[in-house]
């Protein structure tokens, strides 16, 4: 196990918010220009996307197990069964295969539907829906058929969860050709990108970081609303942002990682080095034209997901760096992940998680002797 360093301590990654830099699309309600300012939570500002959402088309519906009273387990849907009544938010039994066949019969029928996976190693009984029927329906329809429809699905850790409660099972959905994947780390992003999602007229698995949802950010929210409003199709699909400017190494990093590496980033500027950060936001389909200018305008890279690192998103990111980005390196691309185990207990979580010291440890060997 690394040892812990001397390093300066970094605040709390968990409630840390990326900057507004001029290709962040907190930039849209930063300045002074902007009006209002008032504390919107990540997970508030899921709400806010799905109530808006609803409000703005009819066909939008949200259901799942506790959707509809209660509200979810973490209160992402409290008070859409209220407002929009029980046909529009709803509860379900405990059958996750159930919630998302429902969803495709209803979006093969010009619903919608929005449905939450309780837990994320929760959604696995119904892996064989979305892989058999939500990814390939357009394909198997000639295009005839699309699914209009979004798996939101709280994941990874950080929270003390037991077994069952936190996983990363992003890999699994990455790898199954015909949906998007997204993966906010910001109240802002979380807000936008599900507009997106449920604007989106294909498939959507939508990644929220459970650890994340009680972060904070000041948000104009009027300002946010318009700043979606004004686009006619979707922004943040397909797009990666710089969250940190920095010159010596690029931290790639996306959902509940993207704080820790600001953390590791903002640590290491008071050793003197410059590392920018990359939020990848998009995985599914993968930016790689902005993750791969920010690598060739440092030379030096590496990748943090909380997921293990065999076979996984942070692997296909280190290859695709590598293959494109070859010449321009100046050390390989390194990897910062969860280790090839199971998600331990609570008390053992945030030894197993990727932080600070093992972020900075790893940047230390980018063979910054050859500068």
């Amino acid at each position: 196990m690394t040892a812990i360093s001397a390093r300066p301590t970094a605040a709390d990654p968990s409630v840390q918010t990326p900057p507004a830099t001029a290709e962040s699309p907190a930039a849209a309600t930063a300045g002074p220009a902007a009006g209002k300012q008032q504390s919107l939570t990540f997970a508030k500002a899921l709400t806010l996307a799905m109530a808006d959402s609803m409000a703005a088309d009819d066909a939008v519906v949200v259901f799942g197990e506790d959707v509809g009273v209660l509200g979810g387990v973490f209160r992402i849907t409290e008070g859409l069964n209220k407002r929009f009544g029980q046909e529009r938010c709803f509860d379900t039994p405990l059958a996750e295969s159930g919630i998302v066949g429902m969803a495709v019969g209803m979006a093969m029928n010009g619903m919608k539907p929005v449905v939450e996976m309780q837990f994320d190693a929760f959604a696995y009984p119904a892996f064989e829906q979305v892989v058999s029927h939500v990814a390939k329906m357009a394909n198997r329809t000639k295009g005839k058929v699309r699914l209009p429809m979004v798996i939101r699905i709280p994941y990874a850790g950080g929270i003390g969860g037991v077994e069952h409660h936190c996983d990363s099972s992003e890999a699994y959905y990455v790898h199954t050709p015909g949906l998007t994947v997204l993966a906010p780390s910001t109240a802002v992003d979380a807000y936008l990108m599900l507009r997106d999602a449920i604007r989106s007229p294909d498939p959507v698995v939508f990644l929220e970081p459970k650890k994340l949802y009680f972060a904070k950010e000041d948000v104009d929210i009027d300002a946010l609303r318009a700043a979606y409003e004004s686009t006619a199709q979707a922004t943040s699909i397909g797009r990666a942002v710089i969250a940190r400017e920095g010159t010596d190494a690029t931290l790639i990093a996306y959902g509940p990682s993207v704080p820790t590496a600001l953390a590791a980033a903002e640590a290491a500027a008071a050793e003197g080095r410059s590392l920018q950060v990359i939020d990848v936001r998009s995985l599914v389909p993968f930016d790689d034209e902005t993750v791969c200018a920010a690598v060739r305008r440092t030379g030096r890279a590496v990748v943090i997901a909380e997921a293990p690192g065999f076979a996984s998103v942070a692997a296909e990111i280190v290859a695709r760096v590598q293959e494109r980005c070859f010449h321009s390196l100046a050390a390989p691309v390194r990897r910062v992940t969860g280790f090839d185990i199971p998600y331990p207990a609570p008390k053992l979580e945030q030894h197993y998680l990727p932080g600070v010291d093992r972020i900075l440890d790893v940047v230390d060997e980018l063979q910054w002797e050859d500068q």
